[in-house]
């Protein structure tokens, strides 16, 4: 696959202004607004030539328990995406393309291989609601929920941007978000691929089995 190379400031000043709008009902037309443009149309994964450092973040995880993403994700390969479970249509298909990509995986490549979704929609997201939305998409996926400006900032270290979800006048949630999935290497923890929302599950298929070694696609 084609890779783009980027500094992590370069990245940053443009996925700060990258934001998907998700509202509970189906998506219309304007509903959904792309800012700006920081990612390979199709979907090529873009290297970084300085990594971002693994956020130092404790949330909630579907169980209830304190989870923390440095030490339960050291020295795995990691995939981070910031969504909620309401979207209609960016969040789940950005992890259904994860899940699909995950199965044509070894079984030890797959049991090695963390997936994480942290809410941008915390309020409404409780342990409960967020471990079964991922469960339809795959048992082993971490979902981890808690304060919302804790949230914020972690993923801003990533240069992704969220807003707080607001309620429109219609009475549906809209909530901002950057879509980006950051990939975290095995082999130094840090965060050294990121895909946009274009990224398809041949995307995901191609690049997973390096992913999973700490390679560049």
């Amino acid at each position: 696959m084609r890779t783009t190379r980027v500094t992590v400031a370069a990245f940053v000043a443009a996925a700060a202004l990258t934001l998907t709008a998700c509202g509970d009902q189906p998506a219309k037309s304007g509903q959904v607004t792309q800012i700006s443009g920081g990612q390979a149309k199709d979907g090529s994964a873009t290297v970084l030539e300085r990594p971002f450092d693994k956020p130092d973040l404790v949330l909630t995880d579907t169980t209830g328990k304190p989870w923390n993403l440095r030490e339960q994700t050291k020295g795995k390969p990691t995939l981070i995406y910031f969504g909620y479970t309401k979207c209609p249509d960016v969040c789940p298909l950005t992890m259904s393309n994860i899940a699909v990509a995950k199965k044509a995986l070894p079984k030890a490549d797959q049991d090695k291989l963390q997936v994480v979704f942290v809410t941008t929609d915390p309020e409404r997201d409780t342990p409960e609601s967020l471990g079964a939305w991922l469960k339809a998409q795959d048992p082993a996926f971490t979902g981890l929920t808690g304060d919302f400006a804790t949230i914020q900032a972690a993923a801003r270290t990533l240069g992704i941007g969220i807003e707080a979800a607001k309620k429109e006048a219609d009475g549906g949630v809209v909530s901002m978000h950057g879509a980006q999935v950051i990939a975290f290497s095995p082999k130094t923890d840090e965060g050294y691929l990121l895909y946009g929302e274009s990224a398809t599950v041949d995307d995901y298929t191609k690049d997973l089995p390096k992913i999973v070694k700490g390679e560049n696609p």
